[in-house]
């Protein structure tokens, strides 16, 4: 029988009530498949040429009463922090998994990076109509590409340049019960081709395009 990577039960982590139990299930159930998933595409990206990527797997060492809604690992071109440079991350919410490139608020270079999206934002267009779009990393919301205009990501890209708290990120979302259906080597193959068709807008975001 052909196992599947992810279950109905990792997504179920984030009903758990309690910062305890709900860390303790992320730990057993989800880390060892982060550190899976980031050990695998940190090589993947680093062979792009661009950079030697490392994984960062999320603790929310921070938190001493409010249990984490999601989590992620994230990779990154730094072995130390991770969350002021452009980076990829796949994740869980309890409603669906992300697959993104995020430039978040700790960002320094946002205006620089909103610009150089802006000069090439044909290649966000010419994404597939899956993508989506999103201004904000602590909102599981997020808008399909296939339903924004021209306006409507000009007004994202400026927003990141003139707003402190803003952000960015591009990538797809797959709901739980899609994730939960493919067998380890469909969703391998999955996440495989979502960083393939994100590398040429993160090489635009570094400003190698």
């Amino acid at each position: 029988m052909t196992s599947n990577f992810w279950k109905i039960e990792d997504f179920d982590v984030f009903s758990l009530d309690g910062l305890e139990n709900r860390m303790t299930a992320l730990q057993e159930k989800i880390q060892p498949k982060f550190h899976q998933l980031g050990n695998h595409f940190a090589t993947r990206l680093s062979a792009h040429g661009t950079d030697e990527f490392f994984p960062h797997v999320a603790k929310h060492a921070r938190r001493t009463v409010n249990p984490p809604k999601d989590s992620w690992v994230a990779l990154a071109p730094a072995k130390r922090g991770y969350k002021a440079l452009p980076h990829f991350q796949i994740g869980l919410w309890g409603s669906h998994l992300f697959i993104v490139i995020a430039v978040i608020y700790e960002n320094p270079d946002k205006k620089g990076i909103s610009e150089r999206l802006l000069s090439k934002r044909q290649a966000l267009k010419q994404l597939p109509t899956d993508f989506i779009l999103s201004g904000d990393h602590m909102k599981p919301d997020a808008t399909p590409l296939c339903e924004m205009n021209n306006h409507d990501i000009e007004n994202l890209l400026y927003r990141l340049q003139n707003v402190k708290k803003a952000e960015f990120l591009v990538g797809r979302h797959l709901s739980r019960d899609k994730a939960s259906a493919m067998s380890t080597k469909q969703f391998m193959k999955y996440a495989e081709d979502t960083f393939d068709k994100l590398l040429p807008i993160y090489d635009v975001i570094i400003g190698r395009q």
